[in-house]
């Protein structure tokens, strides 16, 4: 075995849904992907909230976002750390940590393109010992891309076939996609399709007093309604041609309201169920414009768990065998924190981490910034010695 195949790292993902952190440790054998613990760790209550006020703009805008910047950093760091006792794993063992960062603002379109993601990595590899690396994003907007995805290139790594049309499926807070044709020289493309589940859990939140819905059963008991649908579906975003990317800045409630003033008197959970089709049905547009030959629907995130959801994806999608990544090497709820170990492996082993083909940049980049722990040293001698 080679010594970068044996290295374990850990991958701190928490996404546009902000309903917690996931932390993974993680080998990358010469094939598949060996994942050997897991966790994950609820973002406190008012935290949480303070970091879903933050992606929209208001006052004291960048006070909030220092103190935020360290909280966010504190909970990482001890995501890790929970992680490695469940374990029985020292720090030392870790070659590092990938975080992701929590985005409070992504603007690929503004006429100075930013993406901003919180939790000073400086604090993880001071409070883990163990060096880090964040900021993945914005040396990939630097070279002209748009930032996001960057899971791509993890999932054509983990799932491309020679033989079948693969397309795997994300369903966050936002919803993107990654095309995997047979490996016959053809790009590997992906995007964002829109919203997954951040306005579903929103609505719930507001009018159900729960952080989602459950098994998409308050869904369930609506009707969709087929004009307020139609609406939203004319959203310029959903015919944009890729690359493109978007967040919960641009898909959030006060998004859902102004479709809402065209319509009044809708029930809230009639609105529900149309919110659902939503997620559906620009998914399965785009992956009938951008991938019209799929035969594959690989499925990961948490709207697997919402069994409506799933079942609409389906009816819309006849054509695709539609399946949990499970069945392909990865477990659903994990995929994007592995990919988040398997880019910080990247940028340690000086290998680019973007595809241009996905974000639009002009050449491949080596992701993230690298922020030293102080067993460095030590690791570094262990895996000399």
């Amino acid at each position: 075995m080679h010594p970068a195949d044996a290295q374990i790292y850990l991958g701190i993902m928490s996404g546009t849904s902000m309903d917690g952190i996931d932390a993974a440790l993680v080998r990358f054998p010469r094939h598949g992907v060996e994942l050997m613990a897991t966790c994950s760790h609820p973002w406190p209550t008012s935290l949480q909230r303070e970091l879903q006020n933050l992606t929209t703009p208001g006052n004291n805008e960048i006070d909030r976002l220092g103190e935020l910047d360290i909280l966010a950093a504190d909970e990482f760091a001890s995501a890790a750390q929970k992680l490695l006792a469940r374990a029985n794993i020292p720090a030392s063992a870790v070659t590092a940590i990938g975080s992701h960062g929590q985005t409070v603002r992504h603007r690929p379109d503004a006429k100075n393109a930013f993406t901003l993601q919180i939790g000073d990595p400086n604090r993880i590899a001071e409070q883990t010992g163990i060096t880090t690396v964040a900021d993945f994003r914005r040396l990939d907007m630097a070279a002209g891309g748009e930032g996001a995805p960057l899971v791509p290139a993890f999932h054509n790594t983990l799932f491309s076939s020679n033989e079948a049309y693969r397309c795997i499926l994300n369903i966050g807070g936002i919803a993107n996609i990654t095309l995997l044709p047979p490996q016959d020289g053809t790009a590997i493309t992906g995007f964002d399709t829109g919203p997954g589940n951040c306005l579903l859990d929103s609505w719930a939140a507001r009018h159900i007093h729960t952080p989602f819905d459950k098994d998409g059963e308050w869904a369930a008991s609506g009707n969709i309604h087929p004009a307020l649908l139609r609406s939203m579906l004319a959203d310029g975003y959903f015919d944009r041609p890729p690359p493109k990317s978007t967040g919960r800045e641009y898909f959030n409630l006060t998004w859902l309201e102004r479709w809402l003033e065209l319509i009044p008197g809708l029930l809230p959970a009639d609105i529900q169920a149309t919110l659902t089709a939503l997620t559906t049905q620009s998914i399965a547009n785009a992956i009938t414009t951008a991938a019209p030959d799929c035969q594959q629907l690989l499925v990961c995130g948490g709207g697997i768990h919402n069994p409506l959801l799933m079942a609409q994806l389906q009816h819309e999608l006849p054509q695709c065998r539609i399946e949990s990544t499970r069945h392909y090497g990865a477990d659903p709820d994990w995929v994007e924190a592995i990919a988040f170990a398997w880019l910080a492996r990247q940028t340690m082993l000086g290998l680019s981490g973007n595809l241009p083909s996905v974000t639009g940049a002009r050449h491949p980049v080596i992701l993230g910034g690298i922020y030293q722990g102080a067993l460095a040293t030590t690791h570094k001698n262990h895996t000399t010695a």
